[in-house]
C-alpha cells in the first residue's frame, strides 16, 4: 500500500493550511463566543474553492475524490472546528447524495448554491423518538396531486435556520420499518416548513442545532431525491461520507491541540528546564503522536477506497469511533500540558476540548458505531428490537 500523497495533494494541503492559519484561526474564538454562524469564513471557503470539491465537472465542480476533501477538512478543523464542519457538509452528505441519486434538474438547481454561495445543505434525520433508532422516525410524506405533504418534527438538526436546503428523511404512505423511508429535498422558504427552537451547545457553538417543523408542507414531486423501498439504505450510504467527515473534524481538532502542546512543552520552563524534558510530558506527547497517526490512517484508508463515491460503512464506523475517542483524549491531555493557561479562554485548548466532545455523539454515537462494527465481525447480527 502506498501511503504517500501526490505532489498536487501536498500542495493543496499546504494551501489550505495557510488559509486556516492566517484567516480562520484568528476568528475562531469570536464565532465561539458569539455563537454565530461564520459567514465571513464561508465567503473565504468559496473564494478558495473549498465548497463543492466533489461536485462533477459537468455541474461546475472540480470532481475531487473524497481523500482530497478529508485533507482539506483536517487542515481547516485544526484552526476552527466549526468551519471544518462546514467544509464537511459543503462536500459530503447531501452533496454526495445529490451527486449519486439526484436528477439533472436537482443538480443544476442546488449545486450552484454550494459552489457560488457556500450553501451547507443539512441532513434531517433525528426526531424526539428516533435518535439512534432512526428507522422509528415518524415524519410522514403523503402523496398528493402536487407532490408530497410533509408532517412531522425533527430535532438536533445541524444548520437549522442557516441552511437553505434540507434532505429530510420521511416515512412514505405510512409504510413501516426502513422500507418505508425515503428522502425529499425541502427548501427553507417552503410554506408549512418552520425552524423551531435552537439548542445551545457545549461546543461547536457557531453552527446552530435546532428543530424543524413540517405542518402540511407540500414539497413538489421534483423534490423527491430517494424513493422508499431501498431508499433508507441509499441515504445511509451517502451518510457514510458525512460520518467520515465528522471523524476528520475530530482528527483536525486533535492535531491542532497537539501542535499547541508541542510548542508549549518546548518553550515552557519549570525547575530550570523545558517541561518537554520530563518523562511524564514526553510520554503524553508520544501517545498523542501515535493515536493521531492511527486515526489518520483509518480515515485515509476509508477515503482512498471510496474514491469518488461513498466510504464503506464499516471503515467509516471504525474511523469515526477511533477518531472521536482519540480527539477527546488528545485535546484533554494538550490542555493538561498547558496547565491553568490551557483551562483559560485566552488559549484555544478549552474550546478544542469542548468541540471534540461532540463527535462521540453526533452522526452516530460511538456505542452505535460499535454495534455496527460488531455486526460485521460476528457471525450473527444483533436484534435490537427483541422484547
Amino acid at each position: 500500500m502506498d501511503f504517500a500523497l501526490t505532489a498536487e495533494q501536498e500542495a493543496f494541503r499546504t494551501r489550505v493550511r495557510g488559509l486556516a492559519d492566517s484567516v480562520f484561526a484568528p476568528r475562531a474564538a469570536k464565532w465561539d463566543a458569539a455563537e454565530e454562524y461564520p459567514w465571513d469564513n464561508v465567503k473565504d471557503l468559496v473564494g478558495a474553492g473549498l465548497m463543492g470539491l466533489t461536485i462533477p465537472r459537468e455541474y461546475g465542480g472540480p470532481a475531487r475524490p473524497v481523500l482530497d476533501v478529508v485533507l482539506a477538512v483536517e487542515e481547516v478543523a485544526r484552526a476552527c472546528g466549526v468551519t471544518g464542519r462546514i467544509v464537511v457538509e459543503g462536500n459530503l452528505g447531501v452533496v454526495g447524495a445529490l451527486s449519486a441519486y439526484g436528477a439533472d434538474a436537482q443538480k443544476r438547481r442546488y449545486f450552484p448554491w454550494v459552489l457560488e454561495h457556500g450553501e451547507k445543505p443539512a441532513i434531517a434525520i433525528s426526531e424526539p423518538a428516533a435518535g439512534s433508532a432512526a428507522t422509528d422516525l415518524e415524519t410522514r410524506a403523503e402523496e398528493v396531486p402536487d407532490g408530497f405533504r410533509l408532517n412531522g418534527h425533527k430535532c438536533w438538526i445541524t444548520g437549522a435556520g442557516t441552511s437553505r436546503l434540507y434532505l429530510v428523511f420521511a416515512r412514505f404512505g405510512g409504510r413501516p420499518g426502513a422500507e418505508g423511508i425515503g428522502g425529499v429535498l425541502v427548501e427553507r422558504d417552503t410554506p408549512g416548513f418552520t425552524i423551531g427552537r435552537r439548542e445551545f451547545m457545549m461546543g461547536l457553538r457557531g453552527i446552530p442545532e435546532g428543530e424543524l417543523h413540517f405542518r402540511d408542507c407540500v414539497v413538489p414531486r421534483a423534490g423527491l431525491l430517494v424513493e422508499p423501498g431501498d431508499g433508507f439504505k441509499k441515504l445511509m450510504r451517502a451518510y457514510n461520507g458525512q460520518r467520515l467527515g465528522a471523524a476528520t473534524v475530530a482528527l483536525g481538532l486533535a492535531q491542532g491541540a497537539y501542535e499547541h502542546a508541542l510548542r508549549h512543552a518546548t518553550s515552557r520552563r519549570q525547575f530550570g528546564r523545558p517541561i518537554a524534558d520530563f518523562q511524564g510530558i514526553r510520554w503524553k506527547l508520544a501517545d498523542m503522536a501515535v493515536t493521531l497517526d492511527a486515526a489518520r490512517l483509518l480515515i485515509h484508508r476509508a477515503a482512498a477506497r471510496a474514491g469518488h463515491g461513498f466510504p464503506d460503512a464499516l471503515e467509516a464506523a471504525k474511523a469515526k469511533t477511533f477518531a472521536a475517542e482519540m480527539a477527546q483524549a488528545v485535546t484533554s491531555q494538550a490542555l493538561q500540558i498547558h496547565g491553568a493557561a490551557g483551562y483559560g479562554r485566552s488559549l484555544p485548548l478549552e474550546r478544542m476540548a469542548r468541540d471534540a466532545r461532540m463527535f462521540a455523539i453526533g452522526g452516530g454515537t460511538v456505542e452505535m458505531m460499535r454495534n455496527l462494527i460488531a455486526d460485521h465481525v460476528l457471525p450473527t447480527r444483533a436484534d435490537w428490537r427483541r422484547g
